[in-house]
């Protein structure tokens, strides 16, 4: 195996990779002389050596690949600072929800009967196993491998589980086509196919159980994640702000839990101001807290116990499980908390870049944190009465308000990677529909991803403030935080390695390697949070099972709804029967039918034509469906298709989304159609075609050898009067001096108005079905479709021109 396959193992290796990658702003100050040293020198050996971190359980990497890396990333032309910059920002929304975890963890994995043992052995043994814990999942794992698994900058499980279904027919979504490969963002490179990879597809595609087995798993992963959501803001501004009793004892526990429910009610609802706004102010506030933390855990050292960097030695977690057993083991469940926040982490990796997220972790998060754990652990030693109270007790006095101002907004602050994260993965469950539809509201014109669903907020927000009033208890909260994360992490893991195995067509050694090592650490934990269950731990499980009920009910409502739509589609033949009129009157205007199928006809058609005698002169059927893509570009979004011959005057318009895009445009989505149909008539039959024979296909709008027509000038020049559209069209034209009839009369259709035609649809189960399929498709899918947004709302129809058709279908 070359040494450049595992990068780490050969640090000469990692000098030899040019700087000019990420060229550098040096200071010209004679008082940074020191500085430009260190930025001219070492950081871009750091940078570099990072990026070849990443891929080291990659397929072979080479020194071009890694350049195309640093494209992708567009990093290759930014300066060092701008590097630097983008990673403080990401401390505001990425690292708030880590770096408050000191504020809890001891005193909740001595919360049990491991308090019974408070000498030096079993403070060493903790923290050997939170250094650890946090090195080899948080380090290892997460920053050097999981995030080499973004999906076009995207990270979460849905990433992973869309990394898999690009390469593997494992995806329950309809509509998929082969064009969709052509996407820029699809990604699949064609390499040479492994056994291993070749099997494990051939098993999931030959067994649909599984399939739909692998989903319920990553929406147990997205359950547990919007779980997280919950309980990162109940027990960080709980802990932070409970450290005020320490310097007055007589605060009663009610002021306490007032505080708190009024930081999370100030807290949620900033949110609508969006991730970019929030980041900008808290990104300061992380910065202070951590350098604070890292201070005190300096002082701690040096003050009561230098020698604690012994506890870092393995053998004391031998120690501790032999001479505590199962009481050793059962605290494990408050070790998994120093953890939080790293699956938020990779949730939250696409509002900033991969590189800048590993900076800000390798050079400020996790040395902070490690001299934090050290410090408390130190300060431990010698106060063993205080184990109960340690973080705050540590503080020396002099900085203690301060800190526990800081301590407090941070602690704010820490739960925004987590709503953050929420926000993200609800919409993407919307878009692949495992989840009703919501409001999703985009924030930042600049950052794409960012979004806020007021829906969900104040869901996040009833739930938070129940579980800090009803719980009370900062120990109960985390035995429910523990076990929500451990189930996340487990779940990551055993995506990982499908994407080893499936993607990155690795060996299935190194695959097994990796979920052996990961994998048993994970179970390891879980198995003691297991244990927490009757003490808070079945909050998450409620919550998750409650979520995954929801997204399965919607998922199967949909997909049966997909199976009723492709029984009874009117077929061709039955359309060519009617003649060019369709038996029907042919009024003036454009008839957009909404439909979800991507071939045949609708059978609303049918359901309409049968009841009206007169239908549109131009007929578009249009189907919106999403792709396991996070975003699609605007100039590939629309697929135009002709249905019939050319006399019909009836075309397939296919509008594609990725699983992060809102459906719906941001500009005028009926010139965008017409502006597409137009240049699909243009350009039909340049490159051979001949004349009409394409009854239902779908073609790219972008017909190589056809005419240099440019979307966006035309859509910048369409006006209403068909004169000047005519006029501007011509003028897009390079090649043609004059259009087509066809286009004439589909630009005078738009000039008469366009329709839009949706229906509105009633599941009803059959009699046949079992009792499980009644009570879901009667009641719980029944109830989600009446109180979820409308597909009109979604999908942004104008209700002026709004037409619907009722009907029902019988699953």
């Amino acid at each position: 195996m070359p040494v450049d396959y595992f990068p780490f193992l050969s640090f000469p290796f990692l000098t030899l990779v040019p700087t000019s990658y990420i060229p550098l702003n040096v200071l010209h100050t004679h008082s940074f002389t020191h500085f430009n040293l260190f930025s001219s020198c070492f950081l871009p050996i750091f940078i570099n050596s990072i990026t070849l971190l990443t891929p080291m359980f990659h397929p072979r990497t080479s020194l071009e690949s890694i350049e195309h890396g640093l494209q992708n990333q567009k990093l290759n032309k930014a300066s060092c600072s701008a590097v630097l910059s983008l990673a403080y920002q990401s401390l505001g929304v990425v690292y708030g929800d880590l770096s408050t975890s000191p504020l809890y963890v001891y005193k909740t994995t001595f919360s049990g009967k491991l308090s019974l043992h408070e000498d030096d052995e079993e403070i060493y043994g903790v923290l050997s196993f939170i250094f650890w814990t946090f090195t080899l999942i948080a380090l290892l794992k997460y920053v050097f491998i999981v995030m080499s698994a973004d999906d076009n900058g995207e990270g979460g499980t849905f990433a992973l589980y869309s990394l898999l279904c690009r390469h593997a027919k494992l995806s329950m979504l309809p509509n998929q086509q082969e064009t969709d490969e052509k996407l820029s963002a699809y990604g699949v490179a064609k390499t040479a196919e492994t056994w291993q990879s070749f099997e494990l597809k051939s098993f999931f595609e030959k067994h649909r159980k599984f399939r739909k087995g692998l989903l319920i798993f990553v929406l147990l992963g997205t359950c547990m994640t919007i779980g997280d959501g919950v309980f990162t803001p109940a027990i960080s501004v709980l802990s932070a702000v409970s450290g005020v009793r320490i310097k007055v004892a007589g605060l009663h526990e009610n002021y306490v839990v007032g505080i708190s429910c009024i930081l999370l009610v100030g807290l949620f609802s900033i949110q609508h101001h969006g991730t970019h706004r929030v980041a900008f102010l808290f990104a300061p506030i992380v910065t202070a807290w951590l350098l604070s933390i890292a201070g005190i855990g300096i002082y701690n050292i040096i003050q009561w116990n230098p020698q604690i960097f012994h506890a870092l030695s393995p053998v004391y977690m031998v120690k501790l499980l032999k001479r505590t057993r199962r009481e050793g083991w059962l605290s494990l469940g408050g070790v998994v908390l120093s953890i939080t926040g790293v699956e938020t982490m990779f949730a939250d990796l696409g509002h900033f870049s991969t590189l800048s997220v590993k900076i800000a972790f390798t050079f400020l998060v996790y040395p902070c944190l490690v001299l934090a754990y050290l410090g408390e652990a130190a300060f431990l030693s010698r106060h063993h009465e205080d184990i109960q109270r340690s973080f705050y007790k540590a503080i020396p006095e002099a900085v203690f308000w301060p800190v526990f101002i800081v301590a407090t907004f941070a602690a704010v602050v820490g739960s925004q990677a987590a709503i953050s994260a929420t926000f993200s993965i609800i919409s993407q469950c919307c878009a692949v529909n495992c989840f009703p539809h919501v409001k999703i509201v985009h924030t930042s014109r600049k950052i794409y991803g960012q979004v806020y669903i007021p829906e969900v907020n104040w869901m996040l927000l009833s739930l938070c403030l129940a579980v800090t009033i009803g719980l009370r208890d900062t120990n109960m909260i985390g035995h429910a935080y523990g076990l929500a994360v451990t189930t996340v992490m487990f779940v990551t893991t055993c995506l990982m390695t499908m994407v080893m195995i499936i993607v990155w067509k690795q060996q299935i050694v190194t695959a097994a390697l990796f979920l052996v090592l990961f994998g048993s650490i994970e179970l390891f934990y879980l198995s003691a949070a297991f244990f927490k269950v009757p003490e808070g731990g079945w909050i998450p499980l409620l919550l998750s099972l409650t979520f995954m009920s929801i997204m399965f009910v919607w998922n199967y409502g949909k997909l049966k709804k997909h199976e009723f739509d492709l029984e009874n589609k009117v077929s061709m033949n039955r359309i060519l029967s009617l003649g060019p009129s369709l038996g029907m009157v042919r009024v003036p205007g454009i008839g957009l039918v909404y439909t979800n199928l991507i071939t045949g006809i609708p059978a609303i058609f049918g359901h309409f034509v049968t009841n009206l005698p007169a239908f549109h002169q131009v007929l578009v059927f249009v189907c919106v469906k999403s792709v396991q893509v996070p975003y699609v570009r605007a100039e590939e979004r629309i697929l135009v298709g002709r249905v019939g011959p050319r006399e019909y005057h009836m075309f397939r318009c296919i509008v594609r989304y990725g699983y992060k895009d809102v459906p719906h445009e941001n500009y005028n989505f009926e010139n965008r159609v017409v502006s597409a149909l137009v240049e699909y008539v243009e350009t039909e039959g340049k490159d051979g075609d001949t004349d009409s024979e394409n009854f239902d296909v779908d073609v790219d709008v972008s017909v190589p050898g056809g005419p240099a027509f440019k979307l966006q000038d035309y859509e910048t020049k369409m006006v209403n009067s068909l004169k000047e559209i005519e006029e501007s069209f011509v003028g897009c034209l390079e090649t043609h001096s004059a259009l087509k009839d066809e286009s004439i009369q589909i630009l005078k259709a738009r000039e008469s108005g366009i329709a839009y035609i949706l229906g509105h649809s009633y599941a009803k189960a059959k009699k046949s079905s079992s009792i499980f399929a009644k009570f879901a498709i009667d009641v719980v899918y029944s109830f989600l479709s009446r109180n979820c947004r409308g597909t009109d709302v979604v999908l942004n129809v104008p209700h002026t021109s709004l037409l619907e058709v009722g009907m029902i279908y019988y699953v």
